[in-house]
Protein backbone atom coordinates (compact mmCIF):
# COMPACT_ATOMS: atom_id res chain seq x y z
CA UNK A 1 0.00 0.00 0.00
CA UNK A 2 1.37 3.39 -1.00
CA UNK A 3 1.28 5.88 1.82
CA UNK A 4 -0.74 9.07 1.20
CA UNK A 5 1.10 12.30 0.52
CA UNK A 6 1.65 14.29 3.70
CA UNK A 7 2.11 18.03 4.11
CA UNK A 8 1.90 20.95 1.75
CA UNK A 9 3.48 21.42 -1.67
CA UNK A 10 3.43 24.11 -4.31
CA UNK A 11 3.42 23.33 -8.03
CA UNK A 12 4.22 26.46 -10.00
CA UNK A 13 4.20 27.29 -13.71
CA UNK A 14 3.87 30.29 -15.96
CA UNK A 15 1.21 28.28 -17.84
CA UNK A 16 -1.53 26.62 -15.78
CA UNK A 17 -4.82 25.53 -17.38
CA UNK A 18 -7.62 26.55 -15.01
CA UNK A 19 -11.39 26.56 -15.63
CA UNK A 20 -11.00 30.25 -16.49
CA UNK A 21 -8.26 29.62 -19.05
CA UNK A 22 -4.48 29.60 -19.08
CA UNK A 23 -2.54 31.81 -16.65
CA UNK A 24 0.59 31.84 -14.49
CA UNK A 25 -0.22 30.28 -11.13
CA UNK A 26 1.06 28.58 -8.02
CA UNK A 27 -1.03 25.55 -7.08
CA UNK A 28 -1.06 24.88 -3.35
CA UNK A 29 -1.40 21.17 -2.63
CA UNK A 30 -2.71 20.03 0.72
CA UNK A 31 -1.99 16.31 0.79
CA UNK A 32 -3.74 14.80 -2.22
CA UNK A 33 -6.05 17.72 -2.95
CA UNK A 34 -5.72 21.25 -4.26
CA UNK A 35 -5.85 23.72 -1.37
CA UNK A 36 -5.82 26.86 -3.51
CA UNK A 37 -4.80 28.22 -6.90
CA UNK A 38 -2.71 31.29 -6.13
CA UNK A 39 -0.99 34.01 -8.14
CA UNK A 40 2.30 32.88 -9.63
CA UNK A 41 4.39 35.00 -7.27
CA UNK A 42 2.50 34.09 -4.08
CA UNK A 43 4.85 33.32 -1.19
CA UNK A 44 5.58 29.66 -0.64
CA UNK A 45 4.16 28.65 2.77
CA UNK A 46 6.81 27.77 5.37
CA UNK A 47 7.76 24.12 5.15
CA UNK A 48 6.06 23.54 1.80
CA UNK A 49 8.02 21.87 -0.97
CA UNK A 50 8.17 23.88 -4.21
CA UNK A 51 8.24 22.38 -7.69
CA UNK A 52 8.62 25.02 -10.39
CA UNK A 53 8.18 23.64 -13.92
CA UNK A 54 8.96 26.95 -15.63
CA UNK A 55 7.13 27.30 -18.94
CA UNK A 56 5.88 23.73 -19.14
CA UNK A 57 2.09 23.65 -19.10
CA UNK A 58 0.21 22.19 -16.13
CA UNK A 59 -3.09 20.62 -17.20
CA UNK A 60 -5.62 18.81 -15.07
CA UNK A 61 -4.90 15.09 -15.17
CA UNK A 62 -6.68 13.51 -18.09
CA UNK A 63 -9.72 11.29 -17.53
CA UNK A 64 -10.16 8.40 -19.95
CA UNK A 65 -13.57 6.76 -19.70
CA UNK A 66 -13.06 4.26 -22.54
CA UNK A 67 -10.26 1.79 -21.85
CA UNK A 68 -10.25 -1.97 -22.51
CA UNK A 69 -7.89 -3.43 -19.93
CA UNK A 70 -8.95 -7.07 -20.64
CA UNK A 71 -7.93 -8.28 -17.18
CA UNK A 72 -8.50 -11.00 -15.96
CA UNK A 73 -8.84 -13.59 -18.69
CA UNK A 74 -7.05 -11.85 -21.55
CA UNK A 75 -4.13 -10.38 -19.67
CA UNK A 76 -1.83 -11.30 -22.57
CA UNK A 77 -3.70 -8.60 -24.51
CA UNK A 78 -3.20 -5.96 -21.79
CA UNK A 79 -3.59 -5.84 -18.00
CA UNK A 80 -4.15 -3.42 -15.14
CA UNK A 81 -0.46 -2.85 -14.46
CA UNK A 82 0.55 -2.21 -18.08
CA UNK A 83 -2.54 -0.24 -19.12
CA UNK A 84 -2.37 2.14 -16.19
CA UNK A 85 1.40 2.54 -16.58
CA UNK A 86 0.77 3.64 -20.17
CA UNK A 87 -1.99 5.94 -18.97
CA UNK A 88 0.13 7.85 -16.46
CA UNK A 89 3.02 8.00 -18.91
CA UNK A 90 0.61 9.86 -21.18
CA UNK A 91 -0.80 12.27 -18.59
CA UNK A 92 -3.94 10.27 -17.74
CA UNK A 93 -4.73 10.01 -14.04
CA UNK A 94 -8.18 8.39 -14.07
CA UNK A 95 -9.47 5.53 -16.24
CA UNK A 96 -12.78 3.72 -16.39
CA UNK A 97 -12.46 0.13 -17.58
CA UNK A 98 -14.83 -1.35 -20.14
CA UNK A 99 -16.80 -4.44 -19.10
CA UNK A 100 -15.82 -6.72 -21.99
CA UNK A 101 -12.73 -8.49 -23.27
CA UNK A 102 -12.01 -9.61 -19.73
CA UNK A 103 -13.17 -13.05 -18.65
CA UNK A 104 -15.57 -12.86 -16.93
CA UNK A 105 -17.16 -9.67 -18.29
CA UNK A 106 -18.49 -7.15 -15.78
CA UNK A 107 -22.15 -8.18 -16.06
CA UNK A 108 -22.92 -9.03 -12.40
CA UNK A 109 -21.75 -7.93 -9.00
CA UNK A 110 -19.88 -11.21 -8.62
CA UNK A 111 -17.95 -10.50 -11.79
CA UNK A 112 -17.33 -6.92 -10.67
CA UNK A 113 -15.69 -8.18 -7.50
CA UNK A 114 -13.45 -10.49 -9.52
CA UNK A 115 -12.42 -7.48 -11.60
CA UNK A 116 -11.75 -5.35 -8.51
CA UNK A 117 -9.77 -8.11 -6.83
CA UNK A 118 -7.63 -8.42 -9.95
CA UNK A 119 -6.99 -4.67 -10.10
CA UNK A 120 -6.41 -4.00 -6.41
CA UNK A 121 -2.85 -2.89 -5.70
CA UNK A 122 -1.85 -2.99 -9.39
CA UNK A 123 -3.17 0.29 -10.79
CA UNK A 124 -1.11 3.44 -11.36
CA UNK A 125 -4.24 5.53 -12.00
CA UNK A 126 -7.47 5.96 -10.13
CA UNK A 127 -9.56 3.24 -11.75
CA UNK A 128 -13.29 2.68 -12.01
CA UNK A 129 -15.50 0.25 -13.90
CA UNK A 130 -18.39 0.24 -16.34
CA UNK A 131 -20.97 -2.51 -16.07
CA UNK A 132 -22.35 -4.40 -19.02
CA UNK A 133 -25.90 -4.81 -20.34
CA UNK A 134 -26.25 -8.16 -22.11
CA UNK A 135 -29.19 -10.47 -22.84
CA UNK A 136 -30.70 -11.82 -19.62
CA UNK A 137 -29.01 -9.53 -17.06
CA UNK A 138 -31.66 -6.82 -16.56
CA UNK A 139 -31.97 -8.08 -12.98
CA UNK A 140 -28.25 -7.39 -12.44
CA UNK A 141 -28.29 -3.76 -13.53
CA UNK A 142 -29.55 -2.16 -10.32
CA UNK A 143 -27.22 -4.22 -8.08
CA UNK A 144 -24.26 -3.24 -10.27
CA UNK A 145 -25.33 0.40 -10.11
CA UNK A 146 -25.57 0.20 -6.33
CA UNK A 147 -22.12 -1.43 -6.25
CA UNK A 148 -20.62 1.66 -7.90
CA UNK A 149 -20.24 1.05 -11.63
CA UNK A 150 -20.38 4.24 -13.67
CA UNK A 151 -22.98 3.04 -16.17
CA UNK A 152 -23.68 0.20 -18.56
CA UNK A 153 -22.24 -0.64 -21.96
CA UNK A 154 -24.09 -2.54 -24.64
CA UNK A 155 -23.62 -3.51 -28.26
CA UNK A 156 -26.20 -3.50 -31.04
CA UNK A 157 -24.17 -5.99 -33.09
CA UNK A 158 -21.60 -8.69 -32.33
CA UNK A 159 -19.05 -7.33 -29.86
CA UNK A 160 -16.15 -9.39 -31.15
CA UNK A 161 -16.19 -11.72 -28.13
CA UNK A 162 -18.88 -14.34 -27.58
CA UNK A 163 -19.12 -13.88 -23.82
CA UNK A 164 -20.51 -10.34 -24.29
CA UNK A 165 -23.50 -10.72 -26.65
CA UNK A 166 -25.34 -7.84 -28.29
CA UNK A 167 -28.84 -6.67 -27.39
CA UNK A 168 -31.68 -7.03 -29.85
CA UNK A 169 -34.19 -4.14 -30.05
CA UNK A 170 -36.48 -5.58 -27.37
CA UNK A 171 -33.58 -6.25 -25.01
CA UNK A 172 -32.20 -2.76 -25.62
CA UNK A 173 -35.56 -1.24 -24.69
CA UNK A 174 -35.81 -3.40 -21.56
CA UNK A 175 -32.32 -2.38 -20.45
CA UNK A 176 -32.95 1.32 -21.01
CA UNK A 177 -36.32 1.13 -19.25
CA UNK A 178 -34.70 -0.49 -16.22
CA UNK A 179 -31.87 2.06 -16.12
CA UNK A 180 -34.34 4.92 -16.38
CA UNK A 181 -35.94 3.77 -13.11
CA UNK A 182 -32.79 4.80 -11.24
CA UNK A 183 -31.38 7.28 -13.78
CA UNK A 184 -28.53 5.00 -14.82
CA UNK A 185 -26.47 5.72 -17.90
CA UNK A 186 -26.51 3.46 -20.97
CA UNK A 187 -23.40 3.71 -23.17
CA UNK A 188 -23.74 2.19 -26.61
CA UNK A 189 -21.59 0.88 -29.43
CA UNK A 190 -23.89 2.33 -32.07
CA UNK A 191 -23.70 0.54 -35.41
CA UNK A 192 -26.83 -0.92 -37.01
CA UNK A 193 -26.46 -4.69 -37.53
CA UNK A 194 -28.78 -4.83 -40.53
CA UNK A 195 -26.80 -2.24 -42.46
CA UNK A 196 -23.49 -3.90 -41.52
CA UNK A 197 -24.84 -7.30 -42.63
CA UNK A 198 -25.91 -5.81 -45.97
CA UNK A 199 -22.63 -4.02 -46.63
CA UNK A 200 -20.07 -5.51 -49.04
CA UNK A 201 -17.52 -7.78 -47.42
CA UNK A 202 -14.20 -8.51 -49.01
CA UNK A 203 -11.36 -10.21 -47.18
CA UNK A 204 -7.85 -9.04 -47.88
CA UNK A 205 -5.43 -6.17 -47.34
CA UNK A 206 -7.26 -3.27 -49.05
CA UNK A 207 -8.33 -0.67 -46.51
CA UNK A 208 -10.98 0.65 -48.93
CA UNK A 209 -12.69 -2.75 -48.81
CA UNK A 210 -12.75 -2.75 -45.02
CA UNK A 211 -14.05 0.81 -44.91
CA UNK A 212 -16.90 -0.12 -47.27
CA UNK A 213 -17.90 -2.92 -44.88
CA UNK A 214 -18.58 -0.41 -42.05
CA UNK A 215 -20.50 2.42 -43.78
CA UNK A 216 -21.39 5.69 -42.11
CA UNK A 217 -25.06 4.84 -42.55
CA UNK A 218 -24.71 2.09 -39.95
CA UNK A 219 -23.74 4.62 -37.30
CA UNK A 220 -26.30 7.18 -38.44
CA UNK A 221 -29.17 4.69 -38.32
CA UNK A 222 -28.15 3.34 -34.91
CA UNK A 223 -27.87 6.84 -33.45
CA UNK A 224 -31.31 7.72 -34.83
CA UNK A 225 -32.75 4.66 -33.11
CA UNK A 226 -31.12 5.50 -29.80
CA UNK A 227 -32.45 9.04 -29.97
CA UNK A 228 -35.98 7.77 -30.58
CA UNK A 229 -35.77 5.31 -27.69
CA UNK A 230 -34.29 7.84 -25.27
CA UNK A 231 -36.93 10.37 -26.29
CA UNK A 232 -39.72 7.86 -25.63
CA UNK A 233 -38.39 6.44 -22.37
CA UNK A 234 -36.70 9.55 -20.98
CA UNK A 235 -33.46 7.65 -20.45
CA UNK A 236 -29.85 8.82 -20.47
CA UNK A 237 -27.74 7.46 -23.30
CA UNK A 238 -24.17 8.03 -24.44
CA UNK A 239 -22.86 7.27 -27.95
CA UNK A 240 -19.44 5.68 -27.85
CA UNK A 241 -16.56 6.36 -30.28
CA UNK A 242 -18.50 8.32 -32.90
CA UNK A 243 -16.74 8.29 -36.26
CA UNK A 244 -19.53 9.36 -38.64
CA UNK A 245 -20.11 13.03 -39.27
CA UNK A 246 -23.52 12.11 -40.68
CA UNK A 247 -24.89 11.47 -37.19
CA UNK A 248 -24.06 14.97 -35.96
CA UNK A 249 -27.18 16.76 -37.26
CA UNK A 250 -29.33 14.07 -35.61
CA UNK A 251 -27.55 14.59 -32.30
CA UNK A 252 -27.82 18.37 -32.52
CA UNK A 253 -31.57 18.19 -33.16
CA UNK A 254 -32.06 15.73 -30.30
CA UNK A 255 -30.19 17.99 -27.90
CA UNK A 256 -32.40 20.93 -28.90
CA UNK A 257 -35.44 18.79 -28.09
CA UNK A 258 -34.07 17.97 -24.65
CA UNK A 259 -33.21 14.32 -25.34
CA UNK A 260 -30.59 13.26 -22.80
CA UNK A 261 -27.89 12.06 -25.14
CA UNK A 262 -24.13 12.67 -25.08
CA UNK A 263 -21.39 11.61 -27.47
CA UNK A 264 -17.66 10.99 -27.52
CA UNK A 265 -15.06 10.61 -30.23
CA UNK A 266 -11.49 9.34 -30.15
CA UNK A 267 -7.99 10.58 -30.99
CA UNK A 268 -7.68 8.27 -33.99
CA UNK A 269 -10.82 9.69 -35.60
CA UNK A 270 -9.48 13.21 -35.09
CA UNK A 271 -5.90 12.63 -36.21
CA UNK A 272 -5.82 9.74 -38.71
CA UNK A 273 -7.60 9.57 -42.08
CA UNK A 274 -8.65 6.76 -44.40
CA UNK A 275 -6.64 8.29 -47.22
CA UNK A 276 -3.38 7.71 -45.35
CA UNK A 277 -3.99 4.12 -44.16
CA UNK A 278 -1.70 1.82 -46.17
CA UNK A 279 -3.13 -1.40 -47.51
CA UNK A 280 -2.31 -4.24 -45.13
CA UNK A 281 -1.70 -1.89 -42.19
CA UNK A 282 -4.05 -3.70 -39.82
CA UNK A 283 -2.81 -1.69 -36.83
CA UNK A 284 -5.25 0.95 -38.14
CA UNK A 285 -8.29 -1.35 -37.95
CA UNK A 286 -11.01 -0.31 -35.52
CA UNK A 287 -14.80 -0.47 -35.46
CA UNK A 288 -16.30 1.91 -36.38
CA UNK A 289 -13.47 2.71 -38.77
CA UNK A 290 -11.15 5.61 -39.40
CA UNK A 291 -12.90 7.60 -42.14
CA UNK A 292 -12.02 10.19 -44.76
CA UNK A 293 -10.50 13.61 -44.14
CA UNK A 294 -13.71 15.46 -45.03
CA UNK A 295 -15.57 13.44 -42.41
CA UNK A 296 -12.83 14.23 -39.89
CA UNK A 297 -13.36 17.93 -40.47
CA UNK A 298 -17.01 17.50 -39.46
CA UNK A 299 -15.96 15.89 -36.19
CA UNK A 300 -13.59 18.75 -35.41
CA UNK A 301 -16.31 21.33 -36.04
CA UNK A 302 -18.68 19.46 -33.72
CA UNK A 303 -16.00 19.17 -31.06
CA UNK A 304 -15.19 22.88 -31.26
CA UNK A 305 -18.88 23.75 -31.06
CA UNK A 306 -19.56 21.57 -28.02
CA UNK A 307 -21.78 18.98 -29.70
CA UNK A 308 -19.19 16.26 -29.04
CA UNK A 309 -18.76 16.10 -25.28
CA UNK A 310 -15.39 14.46 -24.87
CA UNK A 311 -12.39 12.73 -26.44
CA UNK A 312 -11.34 9.35 -25.00
CA UNK A 313 -8.96 6.67 -26.23
CA UNK A 314 -10.99 3.50 -26.85
CA UNK A 315 -7.68 1.78 -26.16
CA UNK A 316 -8.49 -1.72 -27.44
CA UNK A 317 -5.27 -3.72 -27.61
CA UNK A 318 -4.54 -7.29 -28.58
CA UNK A 319 -1.62 -9.61 -29.03
CA UNK A 320 0.42 -9.13 -32.20
CA UNK A 321 -0.80 -12.33 -33.84
CA UNK A 322 -4.43 -11.17 -33.69
CA UNK A 323 -3.56 -8.22 -35.91
CA UNK A 324 -2.54 -10.66 -38.72
CA UNK A 325 0.34 -8.50 -39.84
CA UNK A 326 1.66 -11.50 -41.81
CA UNK A 327 -1.28 -11.38 -44.22
CA UNK A 328 -2.53 -7.81 -43.70
CA UNK A 329 -6.09 -9.15 -43.86
CA UNK A 330 -8.37 -6.44 -42.45
CA UNK A 331 -11.33 -8.83 -42.29
CA UNK A 332 -9.46 -11.27 -40.05
CA UNK A 333 -7.57 -8.77 -37.86
CA UNK A 334 -8.69 -7.73 -34.39
CA UNK A 335 -10.27 -4.28 -34.45
CA UNK A 336 -8.77 -1.87 -31.97
CA UNK A 337 -6.30 1.02 -31.75
CA UNK A 338 -3.60 0.93 -29.08
CA UNK A 339 -3.10 4.57 -28.13
CA UNK A 340 -3.53 5.03 -24.40
CA UNK A 341 -0.17 6.74 -23.86
CA UNK A 342 -0.42 8.86 -27.01
CA UNK A 343 -3.85 10.48 -26.88
CA UNK A 344 -2.75 13.82 -25.44
CA UNK A 345 0.11 14.50 -27.88
CA UNK A 346 -1.87 13.12 -30.83
CA UNK A 347 -4.86 15.37 -30.18
CA UNK A 348 -2.65 18.35 -29.32
CA UNK A 349 -0.66 17.95 -32.54
CA UNK A 350 -3.80 18.25 -34.66
CA UNK A 351 -5.55 20.76 -32.38
CA UNK A 352 -2.68 23.25 -32.55
CA UNK A 353 -2.62 22.92 -36.34
CA UNK A 354 -6.31 23.81 -36.41
CA UNK A 355 -5.91 26.81 -34.10
CA UNK A 356 -7.16 25.31 -30.84
CA UNK A 357 -5.54 25.76 -27.43
CA UNK A 358 -4.49 23.50 -24.60
CA UNK A 359 -7.44 24.85 -22.63
CA UNK A 360 -9.64 23.32 -25.33
CA UNK A 361 -7.78 20.03 -25.08
CA UNK A 362 -8.22 19.99 -21.30
CA UNK A 363 -11.95 20.60 -21.73
CA UNK A 364 -12.27 17.72 -24.19
CA UNK A 365 -9.98 15.17 -22.49
CA UNK A 366 -10.29 15.99 -18.79
CA UNK A 367 -13.37 18.02 -17.85
CA UNK A 368 -15.65 16.38 -20.42
CA UNK A 369 -14.96 12.75 -19.49
CA UNK A 370 -15.07 13.63 -15.78
CA UNK A 371 -18.53 15.10 -16.30
CA UNK A 372 -19.67 12.01 -18.21
CA UNK A 373 -18.60 9.75 -15.36
CA UNK A 374 -20.12 11.93 -12.65
CA UNK A 375 -16.68 12.90 -11.33
CA UNK A 376 -16.81 16.60 -12.16
CA UNK A 377 -16.84 17.64 -8.49
CA UNK A 378 -13.34 16.23 -7.88
CA UNK A 379 -11.62 15.63 -11.22
CA UNK A 380 -11.13 17.39 -14.51
CA UNK A 381 -10.14 20.84 -13.25
CA UNK A 382 -7.36 22.69 -11.46
CA UNK A 383 -9.40 24.37 -8.76
CA UNK A 384 -9.68 24.44 -4.99
CA UNK A 385 -10.96 21.19 -3.52
CA UNK A 386 -10.19 19.06 -6.57
CA UNK A 387 -7.88 16.07 -6.59
CA UNK A 388 -4.25 17.10 -7.10
CA UNK A 389 -4.01 15.28 -10.44
CA UNK A 390 -1.91 16.96 -13.14
CA UNK A 391 -0.23 16.40 -16.48
CA UNK A 392 2.86 18.56 -17.03
CA UNK A 393 3.40 19.02 -20.77
CA UNK A 394 6.18 20.52 -22.86
CA UNK A 395 3.84 21.53 -25.69
CA UNK A 396 6.37 22.57 -28.31
CA UNK A 397 8.69 19.61 -27.99
CA UNK A 398 8.30 16.80 -30.51
CA UNK A 399 9.00 13.08 -30.50
CA UNK A 400 8.69 10.21 -32.94
CA UNK A 401 6.54 7.31 -31.78
CA UNK A 402 8.48 4.11 -31.18
CA UNK A 403 6.11 1.28 -30.16
CA UNK A 404 8.90 -0.46 -28.23
CA UNK A 405 9.14 2.53 -25.87
CA UNK A 406 5.45 2.59 -24.97
CA UNK A 407 4.20 1.14 -21.71
CA UNK A 408 1.20 -0.86 -22.95
CA UNK A 409 1.79 -4.58 -23.17
CA UNK A 410 2.02 -5.31 -26.91
CA UNK A 411 4.31 -3.13 -29.07
CA UNK A 412 1.92 -2.18 -31.85
CA UNK A 413 0.16 1.12 -32.55
CA UNK A 414 -1.25 3.00 -35.51
CA UNK A 415 0.90 5.98 -34.49
CA UNK A 416 4.24 4.21 -35.05
CA UNK A 417 6.73 6.48 -36.78
CA UNK A 418 4.59 9.61 -36.47
CA UNK A 419 6.14 12.79 -35.11
CA UNK A 420 3.92 14.35 -32.46
CA UNK A 421 3.97 17.62 -30.55
CA UNK A 422 3.75 17.55 -26.77
CA UNK A 423 6.03 15.63 -24.43
CA UNK A 424 4.53 14.65 -21.08
CA UNK A 425 7.24 15.60 -18.58
CA UNK A 426 5.48 14.30 -15.48
CA UNK A 427 2.13 13.08 -14.21
CA UNK A 428 0.85 13.74 -10.71
CA UNK A 429 -1.80 11.66 -8.95
CA UNK A 430 -3.18 12.92 -5.63
CA UNK A 431 -0.12 15.14 -5.16
CA UNK A 432 2.43 12.47 -5.99
CA UNK A 433 4.60 12.25 -9.14
CA UNK A 434 3.67 8.84 -10.58
CA UNK A 435 5.36 9.13 -13.99
CA UNK A 436 8.22 11.08 -15.40
CA UNK A 437 9.57 11.21 -18.96
CA UNK A 438 7.50 8.29 -20.19
CA UNK A 439 8.02 5.86 -17.29
CA UNK A 440 6.36 5.22 -13.95
CA UNK A 441 8.29 6.36 -10.90
CA UNK A 442 7.32 3.82 -8.27
CA UNK A 443 4.83 1.29 -7.02
CA UNK A 444 1.18 1.55 -8.14
CA UNK A 445 -0.44 4.44 -6.27
CA UNK A 446 -3.91 4.45 -7.82
CA UNK A 447 -7.19 3.86 -6.04
CA UNK A 448 -10.23 1.85 -7.07
CA UNK A 449 -13.04 4.37 -7.41
CA UNK A 450 -16.83 4.16 -7.61
CA UNK A 451 -19.59 6.27 -9.08
CA UNK A 452 -20.24 9.04 -6.57
CA UNK A 453 -23.63 9.03 -4.85
CA UNK A 454 -25.90 11.05 -7.09
CA UNK A 455 -23.36 10.82 -9.92
CA UNK A 456 -23.59 9.24 -13.33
Amino acid sequence: MVEPVQGKQVLRSTRVITPDGERPAAILLDGGTIGAVLPYDAPVPPGARLTDVGGDVVLPGLVDTHVHINDPGRTAWEGFATATAAAVAGGITTVVDMPLNSIPPTTSTEHLEIKRDTARGRVHTDTGFWGGAVPGNVKDLRPLHDAGVFGFKCFLLHSGVDEFPQLNPGELEAAMAELTRFDGLLIVHAEDPGIIDGAPRQAGPKYADFLASRPRAAEDEAVAGLIALARRLGGRVHVLHLSSGGALPLLAAARREGVRITVETCPHFLTLTAEEVPDGATEFKCCPPIREAANQDQLWRALAGGLIDCVVSDHSPSTLDLKHKDTGDFAAAWGGISSLQLGLPAVWTEARRRGHTLADVARWMSAGPARLAGLAATKGAIAEGYDADFAVLAPDRTFTVDPARLQHRNPITAYAGRTLHGVVRSTWLAGRVVARDGAVTGEPAGRLIERPAGGS
